[in-house]
């Protein structure tokens, strides 16, 4: 397909589909005799963009004339500004023609939200407090239009193909992993995704342009039902790998596994802590193995070999809310490797302030007693755990193994 600019002008209804959207905020003129930024802000826009596919510029000017009132397109902004795949700022703030009291607002709505430029004449005044905030939370910030809608090209790059509800997941959210990885079970059994309201990202990385964590509001329709499903936020992240390091008793009770003690904020257990098998997940390292071994060396200091993990399955840790999984694997160790591990339980690990795990080593038996474990750690170690019991079983009643 060739390359495409469509303008959608306030209170249009926007093309079914598009490959990246730039909506444009800044203070307009209420009369014609004020000149209006948003025609070269437009052609700036259409003449850098060189890829294959529609990049939709929405702006809240009328295609004719002037709108003195904008009460009556409120909402038409509010979903353009969710739907838009960057959010460029243009201040040039002229107390007398463009006071831009409504940008200060819809700025501060939107200055964290990893998808605005900032831009403004180093000749306009008051715009201190807002290009401080631009700059601790690393929007790209330019004195020149051109260079405003140059920065947020280079934040859209080729962009993605979106249509219907799609067109709502902004790029930040859709080039992520854990988003294709959830839609992709959702595309896979029929379900069609109707609408999204990105509610809230937590992003990592020297300017936060990473997304770690993203909670959406979703309306999806039900398939096999023929309903949509409006009531319910999909919260998602990387990938987790946990390992169940273990050395098996003469009983499964009796069966020694190795946990991790680490304060997490959401806890709310009897000692504040959780207690967990090794593990975590990283942006950097696409394999679970490979990230395992990381995660027990650097949880517990015991370096294991690649050939020693035995891979379980993965799984939805908390599948009414959350959408990442979790890749289990099991290593049994040693009673020399037991015995170390047992002698550095009074030494932190991890990654100081942000990360500080201690070695925690238990029967299973005692954990299901003590209720030392989350439900979902426990289903991880029961997994290990009993499925060999019951092929032994089985075996000695002479059944089929499991």
């Amino acid at each position: 397909m060739a390359s495409e600019v469509v303008v959608v002008h306030a209170n249009e209804t926007p093309p079914p589909w598009w490959d990246a959207a730039v909506f444009l905020a800044g203070p307009l003129p209420r009369s014609a005799d004020v000149p209006s930024w948003n025609p070269e802000a437009i052609g700036h826009l259409r003449e850098r963009w060189r890829h294959d596919g529609r990049l939709v510029v929405f702006t809240p000017e009328l295609r004719e004339g002037v709108l003195a009132d904008y009460t009556g397109q409120v909402e038409w902004e509010h979903r353009g500004l969710h739907d838009a795949d960057v959010i460029l700022f243009w201040v040039p703030r002229d107390l007398e023609t463009m006071p831009a009291f409504t940008t200060n607002i819809e700025w501060g709505a939107w200055y964290d939200s990893g998808k605005v430029v900032f831009g403004a004449p180093a000749s306009a005044p008051k715009n201190e407090y807002l290009l401080h905030l631009a700059e601790a939370s690393g929007v790209p910030v330019a004195d020149r239009l051109d260079a405003a809608a140059a920065a947020a090209l280079d934040i859209i790059g080729a962009g993605s193909r979106r249509e219907g509800g799609e067109r709502s997941v902004p790029l930040l959210v859709w080039r992520t992993d854990s988003f294709q990885n959830w839609y992709g079970a959702q595309r896979a059994v029929g379900n069609v995704l109707e609408g999204v309201r990105l509610e809230w990202t937590f992003r990592v990385g020297r300017d936060r342009e990473a997304v770690m964590y993203w909670a959406a509001h979703v309306q999806v329709r039900v398939t096999a039902e023929d309903r949509v499903k409006t009531n319910e936020v999909v919260i998602s992240r990387p990938d987790t790998a946990q390992v169940l390091l273990y050395r098996p008793g003469a009983a499964v009770d009796e069966t020694v596994v190795v946990l991790v003690r680490e304060f997490r904020s959401p806890a709310s257990t009897p000692d504040g802590f959780v207690h967990e098998l090794p593990g975590g997940s990283s942006r950097e390292q696409p394999d679970p193995a490979v990230q395992a071994l990381e995660e027990v060396q650097e949880e517990t200091g015991l370096t294991l070999a690649a050939d020693r993990l035995r891979p379980i399955g993965s799984r939805q840790v908390a599948a009414t809310v959350a959408a990442h999984r979790a890749h289990l694997f099991a290593a049994e160790i040693t009673d020399a490797e037991l015995g170390w591990l047992r002698d550095r339980q009074g030494v932190p690990h991890g990654e100081g302030d942000s990360e500080r795990t201690w070695i925690e080593i238990a029967t299973y038996g005692e954990i299901r007693r003590r209720s030392l474990v989350d439900w979902a750690t426990l289903g991880m170690i029961a997994q290990v755990l009993d499925g060999p019991a019951e092929r032994r079983q089985s075996q000695t009643l002479g059944s089929e193994p499991l």
